[in-house]
């Protein structure tokens, strides 16, 4: 795969002398958290400011996953980059890939992943934190904007695999709240219609403490786009919960 450059970021990138792969890879910066060392190798996030413009830099070795397409393995970041394009390509709001490249040194294997930090966005869990200070209509607006999310979602074929709240950013804007999706890397095409649909919501509502039955319900409201099928999918909802804390 060659290195890809978002067209409206590759200018930034060109001023900055960050265009390539090896500049991006040697690039001396501090990182955010400790480094994740699972599956053989280390993978690492840092905060990039470019004139203005908030980046977040992610570059890992030997941290990699296997498919039956890939299994040899290949770096985690190529799947979640393709899945952030092709979330672009399916109209669902998500975090905007800048640069992807990958390398081998050896028997090194590198990847680097540049995307855009969704500064002026604050993710679920934090919204979370402080909804009883909220204003009625502004949780109103959260509710229906993750349950419009969750709707564009499913109806572009796609099962995120990690709905969590703090995978969901979300700003207000002048009409309506916007919301967006981050960690891509375990998005899979919806197979198996409800029932993805169900799985992929449920984790959602078992993480989000602070709702009452009657804002679970507004977000199903707003995913469903009819008051009429909440029941039922409540109820399947609670079903599915109930299994997974008998297992």
């Amino acid at each position: 795969m060659k290195d890809y450059i978002a067209a409206g970021d590759a200018a930034l990138l060109e001023r900055n002398g960050l265009a390539g792969f090896d500049a991006l890879w040697s690039l001396q910066l501090q990182a955010v958290d400790e480094p994740n060392v699972e599956r053989g190798g280390w993978s690492s996030v840092f905060r990039l400011e470019l004139e203005g413009t908030g980046f977040y830099l992610k570059r890992q070795s030997n941290h990699l996953t296997r498919t039956l397409s890939h299994p040899l393995g290949e770096p985690t970041f190529a799947r979640e980059f393709r899945n952030i394009l092709r979330y672009q390509r399916r109209g669902i709001p998500a975090l905007q890939a800048s640069f992807y490249g990958a390398r081998r040194v050896g028997a090194e294997r590198r990847a680097v992943l540049l995307t855009r930090a969704l500064d002026g966005w604050n993710d679920l869990d934090s919204w979370l934190a402080r909804w009883q200070t909220l204003a009625e209509a502004e949780r109103l607006a959260i509710t229906e904007a993750v349950g419009g999310l969750a709707r564009q979602l499913h109806e572009a074929g796609q099962m995120h695999g990690c709905f969590y709240p703090k995978h969901i950013f979300l700003r207000p804007a002048a009409d309506r709240w916007q919301a967006c999706l981050i960690d891509l890397e375990k998005t899979r095409p919806l197979l198996f219609g409800r029932r993805d649909r169900i799985k992929d919501l449920e984790p959602l509502f078992r993480r989000a403490n602070p709702w009452h039955e009657a804002e679970v319900r507004q977000v199903l409201s707003a995913y469903l786009g009819s008051e009429s099928l909440v029941a039922s999918w409540l109820e399947q909802l609670i079903e599915r919960r109930r299994d997974k804390e008998r297992r």
